[in-house]
């Protein structure tokens, strides 16, 4: 690391020691959705030392972004997600190595990612389907390849309810349960297990929606966000450990 690397991250060296430092900067991580939950964790891991650094998201930032994601302000509505998010980063760390992909993942561009050259795939998408194929391909790579998934972050406000499961224990969450009635009904499953970001509690939507505009779900900033660190936590509680191993 280079003097001022050394500065930025001298916290994170006296918790996690200079080895397990060295250990996080070399990971690669590819996350999937930089939106509410996507955006925070991109944040989260490069302050936690996260040197290389891919996000996909084709998206521009919409005024309707401002009250959750982490790119998104008055001033940059119009601009695309992952270049403001690249930005940002590069100001956090400029010695960083941060990819800004203006692309969605489908299962018609899932080759374009090269997957299996990240150690870690966090998927944030929305898209029940294309997250549904990434589950799939990712749950189908070598083991050494990690995978996180969030659930749905809509319709809550009690951040202590959020916690991590493996997927398949996951109960409250109707995006868990539509996954799952999803892999059933194509019967195709995941390989492997992974764990996941969730919570129970699900919150009417007691606003009008708009005449005009597409069903959607009430958020909040604090526990979107929560879902992102959570997200960002298991990536880093992992290297941990194995580098305690």
């Amino acid at each position: 690391m280079k003097a001022h690397e050394n500065a930025i991250f001298n916290r994170v060296r006296r918790l996690v020691g200079d080895a397990t430092l060295d250990t996080i900067a070399a990971k690669r991580v590819i996350i999937f959705g930089i939106g509410g939950v996507g955006s925070w964790c991109a944040e989260s891991l490069v302050r936690s030392g996260i040197h290389h650094l891919t996000i996909v998201d084709r998206d521009r930032i919409d005024i309707t972004n401002v009250n959750r994601q982490c790119p998104a302000t008055t001033s940059t509505i119009g601009a695309s997600k992952v270049d403001v998010m690249k930005s940002r980063l590069l100001d956090i760390n400029p010695q960083a190595e941060v990819e800004a992909l203006e692309e969605v993942y489908s299962s018609d561009t899932r080759d374009r990612f090269h997957l299996a050259d990240y150690d870690y795939i966090i998927d944030a998408i929305d898209s029940l389907s294309c997250k549904a194929d990434l589950i799939l391909t990712a749950t189908a790579l070598p083991a050494h390849v990690r995978f996180f998934s969030s659930m749905g972050a809509a319709m809550k406000t009690d951040a202590s309810q959020i916690r991590s499961d493996e997927f398949w224990n996951v109960k409250g969450c109707p995006l868990a349960r539509a996954l799952r009635q999803h892999f059933k009904r194509s019967k195709t499953f995941p390989r492997r297990k992974f764990r996941v970001v969730f919570s129970p509690e699900l919150q009417p939507n007691l606003g009008p929606l708009p005449a005009d505009s597409a069903p959607y779900n009430g958020t909040l900033a604090h526990t979107t966000a929560i879902f992102g660190f959570t997200l960002a936590g298991l990536v880093i509680q992992d290297i941990i450990a194995q580098a305690n191993i």
